[in-house]
């Protein structure tokens, strides 16, 4: 049996919101690298399917303009956080702080991308005022670049 990088963390020791190195792999040349974003402490009420969605179409467009090589942003089924791929590497860190950037840009959001039935397989389930509420709870808190302690990373 194979074994999954997530299914080894312990998720009773984490501090929440933080961003993780999951992996780093080099094929061919080529690097990527996978973090675990985590919005919220895990098992604690998560959160709901429709503020994680409304985060995933929001946050997707906000990293690619804060990051290079964004390849995807996934939720977790946990819906705790994301899932981060990139080309490349970047500090957690920098990811930290590319994230606290697309939060705080989320207040002036008023209308959530991609949400007709051409652009999205469950187009009706979203909520814009869950997903700034989410936001602004995470940024109060500070994200870390360490999950284990916290470490909160100034975005400016």
């Amino acid at each position: 049996m194979h074994s999954v990088e997530s299914f080894q963390l312990d998720h009773t020791t984490v501090q929440a919101p933080y961003v993780r190195t999951a992996m780093t792999e080099t094929r061919g040349g080529a690097t990527i690298t996978k973090y675990d974003i985590r919005l919220i402490q895990p098992n604690t009420p998560p959160l709901t399917t429709a503020a994680l969605h409304t985060l995933e179409h929001l946050l997707a467009i906000a990293l690619r303009a804060e990051l290079d090589g964004v390849i995807d942003l996934s939720p977790m089924g946990c819906r705790t956080g994301f899932y981060l791929i990139l080309w490349g590497t970047a500090t957690t860190a920098e990811v930290a702080r590319a994230l606290g950037r697309s939060l705080r840009s989320l207040s002036s959001v008023d209308r959530i991308p991609a949400t007709t039935a051409t652009e999205c397989g469950n187009y009706r389930d979203h909520d814009l005022a869950a997903a700034q509420d989410i936001a602004r709870r995470v940024l109060e808190q500070g994200i870390s670049s360490d999950a284990f302690e916290r470490r909160p990373v100034p975005l400016d």
